[in-house]
């Protein structure tokens, strides 16, 4: 039941977050593009959330927890379709680049910590040769390929947690901020 309990608080952090990220950035434009199998990379990044504050709080490790989720929320925040984006001449591959893509995205639009920035600058280690500097950045990295992962080889990954935060966003955040934790009535 404990383990319910602290799954339902991540969820609920990780949708604060979301939706202040909506209205200061709309976040939700990376719903319009697929990243791995059938994922958009905003369930994709929800996803990485939730992992990787799940991995440092089964190791009982302190982090910045804010600072965690709104990194992972922002990792591939570079709003292209990789698929099908043409390079420049000489420009590396998406996987060497987005990192820096989503950065420049998040911090044309908010001001961002310096975790935060480790978090999304660092999160392609080891395919990029440079380390995450701190444990929020170590615990997305590990959360993004494992995630990804499961996107790939998945039928249909984050049903149910994509249909909650979408209509969560849809309705302006009006499911979340109960004081019962309870939303499963909610329309």
């Amino acid at each position: 039941m404990e383990d319910m309990k602290n799954a339902l608080i991540r969820a609920n952090r990780v949708g604060l977050e979301l939706l202040d990220l909506e209205r200061r950035l709309t976040i939700s434009r990376a719903d319009a593009f697929v990243v791995h199998g059938d994922t958009t990379c905003l369930m994709h990044c929800i996803g990485v959330a939730l992992v990787a504050m799940a991995i440092l709080d089964g190791l009982r490790l302190r982090y910045d927890r804010r600072s965690l989720i709104r990194g992972a929320l922002l990792h591939d925040f570079y709003l292209y379709d990789w698929h099908t984006h043409k390079r420049a001449q000489g420009e590396r591959m998406h996987a060497f680049t987005h990192g820096a893509a989503a950065l420049r995205n998040a911090e044309a639009e908010v001001d961002l910590t310096p975790v935060e920035r480790d978090v999304i600058l660092r999160h392609m280690f080891p395919v990029t040769l440079t380390p995450p500097r701190t444990r929020e950045g170590l615990a997305v990295t590990l959360a993004d390929k494992l995630c990804a992962l499961y996107e790939t080889f998945s039928g249909a990954p984050y049903k149910k947690t994509a249909a909650l935060y979408r209509r969560c966003l849809n309705r302006g955040g009006s499911d979340y901020g109960r004081s019962d934790g309870d939303y499963s009535h909610q329309g």
